[in-house]
């Protein structure tokens, strides 16, 4: 009998308390291996928090998985080095560096193996025109799709399995947000899993294979991302406001 493959990550009765108040409450999901899903919701219900919680960030109880093995007990550091990456929401990025040094800087747990630093530096660059235009340039310079391209530019550097983008559009004009999804949709070619929490749900729902409706810390509806988005109540609640 054939064994299916576990997912590349797998969430199990997550919770998450600051203090008395409980932020994520039991959440489970798995990511199936090469897929897209994405979390929405309003401000507030806790999906930023759920997705520094996988990234080992912020304790918690429950159990996470990655590739099949469990990494609830591992560092953030540890979790990037088993393959897992993630874009925060605010990118983080040195300004007084150059695009090149930032992206080096995503490898720092390869950086023993030069040759294949520098070939995944050359893809990234390949990946991202417009970084490779830049690629002496300060950070502090870019605009900020290319600020948001290099932030994702830089977490792919590791060659993660499993990449966490914490609201990719915040903060862009509607024309460089379909920029910065166009190039998401190109990671599909780097074989990764893509769990991406976007305030912009129209425009997530559209790139994602699944999505879930994160409400006061816990799924109030998930589905594959075509169903939610001819969904009434998510067309009536999320979707609204969102014409990009």
């Amino acid at each position: 009998m054939l064994l299916s493959a576990p997912p590349a990550l797998k969430v199990e009765s997550l919770s998450v308390s600051y203090g008395k108040v409980m932020a994520v409450r039991g959440v489970s999901f798995d990511l199936p291996v090469g897929s897209v899903a994405t979390i929405i919701g309003p401000n507030g219900a806790g999906k930023s928090t759920l997705l520094n919680t996988i990234a080992g960030l912020l304790p918690a109880r429950g159990n996470v998985s990655l590739g099949g093995t469990s990494i609830s007990r591992s560092t953030t550091v540890e979790r990037i080095r088993l393959g897992m990456s993630i874009v925060p929401e605010q990118r983080e990025l040195f300004g007084t560096m150059s695009v090149a040094d930032n992206l080096i800087l995503g490898a720092f747990s390869r950086r023993s193996d030069r040759e294949a630093v520098t070939g995944q530096l050359h893809a990234v660059l390949d990946l991202f025109p417009k970084l490779k235009e830049r690629e002496h340039q300060l950070a502090a310079t870019l605009s900020g799709g290319e600020r948001q391209m290099l932030a994702i530019g830089r977490a792919l550097m590791n060659r993660p399995k499993v990449l966490l983008l914490d609201e990719p559009s915040l903060g862009l004009a509607p024309r460089i947000v379909e920029d910065v999804f166009a190039a998401i949709d190109r990671l599909r070619d780097f074989g990764v899993s893509m769990l991406i929490v976007e305030q912009n749900a129209r425009i997530a729902l559209r790139h994602a294979d699944y999505g879930f409706v994160l409400e006061n810390g816990t799924f109030a509806m998930e589905g594959p991302a075509g169903s939610l988005l001819g969904d009434a109540r998510v067309l009536n609640s999320y979707l609204g406001a969102a014409r990009t």
